[in-house]
């Protein structure tokens, strides 16, 4: 496995989110599916968790720098995303706000 390199945003989004750091390898480690990202030569990974009207999906995404991986981001996200959709509209502002940062 590659040594994993986190950013400023990511530890920002994992402690709003609540997010430990081993969750976020569970879900590196285990996901169920995978998604381009939005920010440029990242991939997305997700993980559905919580069950009935609790229901989420937790994504990592992801960038892969020679020997090293880096978390750019850490979210979770309310109900169910279908497979090809690209994220809310909210999310990618963030996204792009923060790469200008």
């Amino acid at each position: 496995m590659k040594e994993l390199f986190w950013t400023k945003h990511a530890r920002d989004k994992m402690r709003y989110y609540r997010l430990p750091e081993s969750r976020v390898r569970r879900v590196i480690k285990s996901h169920e599916r995978i998604e381009e990202g939005v920010a440029e030569n990242t991939i997305a990974l997700m993980q559905r968790t919580g069950s009935g009207k609790n229901e989420h999906e937790i994504w990592v995404m992801v960038a892969d720098k020679g020997k090293q991986r880096r978390v750019v981001s850490a979210w979770r996200y309310p109900g169910k995303t279908e497979p090809g959709v690209s994220l809310p509209d909210e999310i990618l502002r963030e996204f792009r706000a923060a790469a200008l940062d």
